[in-house]
């Protein structure tokens, strides 16, 4: 029997769990305390749902945020009254913001015990603002059938508010009042012989978000003196600009960009944390050197573009919004949610739309040649094409024979060397800060179908270790490729080592500070800057490893770094340590990132 009638809770928490086991839901979080005992219980008995007990909210929600990031399904967490609950906030921001599902169940006390200095009571009602998707507190639990069709139907809408029309997080505050553990009622088991479990549940089936089923906006075909399509046609000095993104279906979307840029004969410019970069097969058009390419200011003239397609987030290049800032191209947005991805305030035009479908229109529509519609397609390449392709050739070229030759250990070579040498379709975590920039300068095309995953909804540093912990969880061996300071903000994460079911392998660049600070103006200012900004910890992450019993190892060649990721282990946690140096390392950035594309 799935519902549990041994009193009030049992049954109200049982029938919350059940009908998310029914809509969809694989893997739930959850956090100890006492007032959410009702729903840990039901969860613990539910086994179809995977109930992973992790101590720390904070690492918790993230690790979670990581297993729906992975899933691209709703993942519940659950936490008990009081503070607990605002330690989920910064995962609950990153959701909003990246688009990803979580259900957020917050037990509470009754209203009766709130205000009165009971104990663990806090404000739970929109303790997260205006960052859920929805939210709502449930009533006090009851056994009667009308209430438990009000649960049912509540929880049914909050998963489909977790999906729809954009992914996100959903927020349920629940009450309980005593008892809190399964203590039998004699008055509540009597309901059982009137519930009928197949009646009650009858029409519930699994709810998914299919991301590329959303129609097409009205300007891609029609309206105006023409369409969007046949401008597009006309236009030879168009870009496509790939951001960060982390789509189901990376092989299906990095296929459809490919599809436009060969109908349209533009370049694409590819960010790091797009999949786009590791099927370089499917785009021959593909140009992942703009950011060096763009600081050559006479080179970055001739390469002003008219029209600019941009699919999801901008890249994170701040080359690359300069130019696209100061060049002011038409530029059509192209994401089927409902987010504002113009941070830059251009001519922009959001097209509400997946790439997918817009590949699929685009070969609907005839093409143009001199003289009207229909006929052969335009020739393959023009010159602002070009251009641009002769240029990435040329400016990848220098960025190989430069690093390659490079034996000592410097970070930016880590992002270069991991593009060629991870087994194929590794996940990759990929932190804030530092990371991220390095892996958009120098990560190489490749055709390794690796799958770029990273938090840049806030871009924030926090729950870094337990997020990618949540992407490795039952997957395939994965990667985290982060700072020393990062890590050591989420060592919590380490707690969840015991219940994690997979690989990951951290590779930690430990430079002994934040390093992303000494490539701003404010490194020149010191003091303060070395003890506020770069704030060094001096941590020996060997000792701090044993503690929680991860396999440690220092990285101290090329030679050995290689051979430790050509293949992967199985399972368990391990962290290589690349030590390097902060300050010589932005300086080779500084030296160097302006010279790749100097000569062209």
């Amino acid at each position: 029997m799935p519902i549990d009638f041994r009193n009030t809770n049992t049954v109200w928490a049982s029938v919350l769990a059940e009908t998310l086991q029914r809509l969809g839901l694989t893997t739930a979080v959850i956090c100890p305390g006492s007032r959410s005992a009702p729903l840990t219980i039901a969860f613990a008995q539910n086994n179809k749902i995977e109930t992973l007990p992790i101590l720390d909210e904070r690492s918790a929600s993230f690790f979670a945020l990581g297993i729906a990031k992975k899933s691209y399904l709703p993942t519940a967490l659950i936490c008990t009254s009081g503070t607990a609950a605002a330690n989920f906030y910064p995962a609950i921001i990153e959701a909003r913001e990246s688009r990803i599902p979580l259900l957020i169940f917050t037990a509470d006390r009754p209203p009766e015990l709130r205000d009165c200095h009971a104990g663990q009571a806090i404000d739970q009602v929109k303790i997260y603002g205006n960052y859920p998707n929805w939210q709502a507190e449930l009533a006090i639990p009851s056994g009667s059938r009308g209430m438990l069709d009000y649960l049912r139907q509540t929880i049914v809408y909050a998963w489909e508010r977790s999906q729809f029309p954009t992914p996100g997080p959903v927020h349920l505050n629940i009450p309980f009042r005593d008892p809190l553990i399964p203590v039998p009622d004699i008055a509540v088991e009597a309901l059982q012989t009137e519930f009928n479990p197949e009646d009650f549940f009858a029409g519930l089936e699994p709810i998914f978000a299919e991301k590329s089923s959303t129609p097409p906006s009205p300007p891609l075909t029609r309206g105006g003196e023409e369409s969007t399509m046949q401008q597009w046609q006309k236009c030879s000095k168009g870009i496509i600009i790939a951001g960060v993104a982390q789509p189901q279906f990376p092989e299906k979307y990095c296929s459809a960009i490919g599809q436009i840029s060969k109908s349209l004969n533009w370049p694409v410019l590819a960010e790091g944390l797009s999949p786009v970069r590791n099927y370089a097969q499917l785009n021959p058009h593909l140009i992942s050197t703009y950011d060096l390419i763009l600081r050559n200011r006479e080179l970055a003239d001739k390469l002003n573009p008219e029209i600019a397609i941009q699919i999801g987030d901008l890249p994170t290049s701040k080359e690359l919004r300069n130019w696209l800032d100061k060049t002011q191209p038409k530029r059509y947005i192209i994401d089927p949610s409902h987010h504002n991805f113009d941070p830059l305030h251009g001519k922009t035009i959001h097209l509400r739309t997946s790439v997918e479908n817009l590949a699929t229109i685009l070969t609907l529509v005839p093409p143009l040649i001199k003289g009207g519609l229909g006929g052969d397609r335009a020739p393959t390449t023009n010159e602002y094409l070009q251009l641009w392709r002769n240029t990435e050739i040329q400016v990848r070229e220098t960025i190989d024979q430069k690093i390659s030759a490079i034996n000592n250990i410097i970070e930016p070579k880590v992002s270069w060397l991991l593009s060629q040498i991870l087994p194929p379709g590794t996940p990759i975590f990929i932190a804030n800060s530092m990371p991220v920039r390095d892996v958009e300068f120098f990560w190489k095309p490749n055709n390794l179908e690796i799958k770029p995953f990273f938090n840049r909804g806030a871009n924030g540093i926090d729950g870094t270790l337990s997020t990618a912990l949540g992407v490795a969880h039952r997957n395939q061996s994965s990667i985290l490729l982060t700072g020393d300071l990062t890590l050591l903000h989420d060592t919590n994460g380490f707690l969840i080592k015991n219940k994690f079911f997979g690989h990951l392998t951290i590779i930690l660049i430990n430079n002994n500070g934040g390093g992303i600070f000494e490539m701003l103006p404010v490194a020149k200012f010191d003091p303060p800057f070395e003890e506020f900004f770069a704030t060094p910890q001096h941590i020996n992450f060997a000792q701090l490893c044993a503690t929680y019993g991860v396999e440690h190892e220092v990285i101290e060649d090329w030679e050995l770094f290689k051979q430790k990721l050509i293949s992967l282990p199985n399972s368990g946690i391990r962290v290589l340590e690349v030590q390097t140096d902060r300050r010589a390392d932005a300086k080779w950035r500084q030296d160097n990132l302006s010279k790749f594309a100097k000569d062209l």
